[in-house]
Order: C-alpha cells, then structure tokens, then sequence
C-alpha cells in the first residue's frame, strides 16, 4: 500500500497517516487538542510529538478545554517536570492561554469548529500534489489563520504551524496522487 512519504518514518506515522490525518475534525476537543500537538511540535518531529501523545493526553486532562484554562501555577509546576511531554515553559503556559482564548472564541462563535473552519469556507481544501516536494508549508488561508489566531493573542500559532493544524484536521487535504488516501 502507498502512502505519503512522510509516513514511513514509523508505524505510529502510518496509523496516524492512515486514520486521521486530512480527516475532517468538527469536535471542539479535537481541535484544541490538535492546535496544543501542532504548537508542541515546533522545532521537533511530528514523530516525537506522536509519541508523547498519550501522555499528552493524560498530563493535559484530555484536552478538557474548560479544565486546561483553570490551570494554576502549581499545575503547571507540575506539567514542566513530566516527562510524558514536551516540557518547554512557553509551550506549557501556551496550552494554558490558547485554552482559555478558545472558551472566548467559543461564546462568541458558538464553537471553535465554526470560528477555525471560515478560514476555508466550511469545507477542505484539496490539493492535488504529485510529490510531497509539491506540498507546501504554508497557504493564504495559513497565513490568514495565523494573524487572526496571533490577535487574540494565541501562542505558537505561526503559519507553518496552522497550514500543519489545517492538514491535521481535515481543513486542507494534501495526500500526494499516489497515496491510497488520496481522494477519500
């Protein structure tokens, strides 16, 4: 079976590759926890960041939106010491303040999935790429996400970071030509 080339790193690649990744995700939870992956994997592999998912989840409550905003100095205290995760001081507070930017976004768009999902009109991109080399890392629709999320005041929201969050939740479908998940 083909895939994109990327995902042949690992088998963790693959499952992620063949299960999720391009898949639309409208589940604020989802969302907000891919956002918190996608802004951890700055200066790292995507691998690395897959692998510390579990414990990602455990250190962060599932992703609890309400909960994870709640988070005090002494939670986060202990964040930075567990191994599980990427303990890097801006990435922690980050997850804490993008959490309680997301409840704003949430009263005042009814939900994340509708605020995150008018960056591409309702509905995915697809792209067409022969090669992963004709994948690009960043987009109108990237650059646009990154300067409305940066004006909240949202952290590790950079471009390259949303046109990865746009893949990773379905919002862009960049699965090259010869890939089996191309056109699904």
């Amino acid at each position: 079976m083909e895939r994109c080339r990327w995902a042949n790193v690992s088998e963790l690649d693959q499952k992620y590759h063949d299960e999720e990744w391009g898949v639309p995700v409208h589940d604020d939870q989802q969302l907000f926890e891919m956002l918190i992956l996608e802004g951890a994997q700055a200066g790292l592999s995507w691998t690395t960041i897959l692998k510390k998912r579990e414990g990602y989840r455990e250190a962060f409550d599932n992703f609890h939106i309400e909960t994870v905003a709640a988070y005090g100095e002494e939670k986060i205290a202990q964040l930075l010491e567990n191994p599980a995760i990427v303990r890097n001081k801006l990435k922690v507070n980050g997850t804490v303040i993008n959490a309680n930017l997301v409840l704003e976004i949430q009263k005042e768009f009814g939900s994340l999935d509708a605020y995150i999902w008018q960056f591409v009109g309702g509905k995915p991109i697809i792209n067409h790429p022969e090669t992963i080399a004709d994948v690009p890392s960043s987009s109108p629709e990237s650059d646009a996400m990154s300067k409305a999320l940066k004006k909240k005041g949202f952290k590790f929201v950079g471009t390259t970071i949303c046109y990865a969050y746009m893949q990773a939740t379905g919002m862009i479908n960049d699965h090259v030509k010869t890939c089996f998940r191309y056109g699904k």
